[in-house]
């Protein structure tokens, strides 16, 4: 746990957590806290238990905000999104905000508190809400980022079916679909948790600054509409990878067609000069053999040249 004194964007390490449960003179607490650490913080902040509670359960949390009036502080909860090895990601950043600070409990490494520090730097920011404002930007953003990679994945596979057509392709359309479908499902709750924070009267946010998150919404807004389009994509790529694979299929049989065509009269051949008839024209005759071995070659390479004209091999 990491508690820092936040004032005009410069933090100030604080030893004693007792000394954050008051009012600073200037500027406000950030807690960087895992959730072992709620132990400690649960009485100190008088944190709603139910709160305490999703922080610590393993299930997977909707976004959202609860409004604890009673404790004075607002808990939220957003999802982090990464994607490492064409995996998508979710990690839940519980957020407890209150007048003077502001608690994050992650379980995990979350890279936006990370690249928070020098915004806050550079906005010289003093508030906790507006601390909230810049983290909340930072997650929505990273979804965008998160976004390019996806669309730049699914131009790849398209790409790779187009070309050559492997049976691991469909693997890879099927895991990325599901992906991006189940990513479906958490952003309309997080686009409402960002709507909340736009429209919805809250007394510890302030009223100008709460304006700011109407374009937090827009974008979040935009990013569910984005991985609308992402869904579509990969139902056109299993369409393109069928037909792909059908086309194969055509291309092969059509190969076959003409190979099964081209022996067809070479078979013939063979199938007269091989039965047991005493006279048979040619079959006495001197190089005989040779003559018909090179009429069959012969026959052979000319239908494959005639197909090979007109484009059937």
């Amino acid at each position: 746990m990491k508690i820092r004194l936040v004032n005009q964007g410069v933090f100030t390490p604080i030893e004693d957590i007792e000394q954050a449960v008051y009012p600073p003179n200037e500027g406000f607490y950030w807690i960087d806290a895992d959730v072992d650490d709620l132990a400690v913080l649960q009485p100190i902040f008088a944190l709603h238990e139910l709160a305490v509670e999703d922080c610590l359960s393993e299930e997977e949390q909707r976004p959202k905000i609860e409004i604890h009036e009673q404790e004075g502080h607002y808990f939220i909860v957003i999802n982090s999104i990464r994607f490492d090895d064409e995996e998508i990601f979710l990690r839940a950043l519980n957020i407890f905000l209150g007048r003077h600070y502001i608690i994050t409990v992650t379980k995990q490494k979350i890279n936006e508190l990370r690249a928070l520090k020098p915004i806050l730097l550079e906005e010289q920011v003093s508030r906790p809400d507006r601390f909230l404002y810049h983290l909340v930007d930072l997650v929505v953003d990273n979804y965008f980022l998160v976004g390019d990679r996806i669309e730049a994945r699914i131009e790849s596979l398209e790409e790779d079916i187009l070309v050559h057509t492997k049976k691991s392709h469909l693997n890879e359309i099927i895991g990325l679909r599901s992906e991006i479908l189940w990513l479906k499902k958490v952003l309309g709750p997080q686009k409402e948790l960002i709507a909340k924070l736009n429209k919805k009267d809250l007394k510890l946010i302030d009223d100008e600054l709460q304006k700011y998150f109407s374009d937090i919404y827009e974008n979040a807004v935009k990013i569910a509409e984005t991985f609308d389009t992402y869904r579509d994509l990969m139902g056109n790529l299993r369409e393109a990878y069928q037909s792909s694979v059908a086309n194969r299929a055509n291309e092969i049989m059509r190969v076959f067609t003409a190979l099964t065509t081209i022996f067809m009269p070479l078979t013939f051949i063979t199938g007269i000069y091989g039965m047991n008839f005493d006279y048979i024209p040619g079959l006495h005759l001197h190089g005989g053999s040779y003559l018909l071995l090179s009429f069959m070659l012969f026959l052979g390479f000319g239908m494959f040249y005639i197909f090979r004209k007109k484009d059937w091999l």
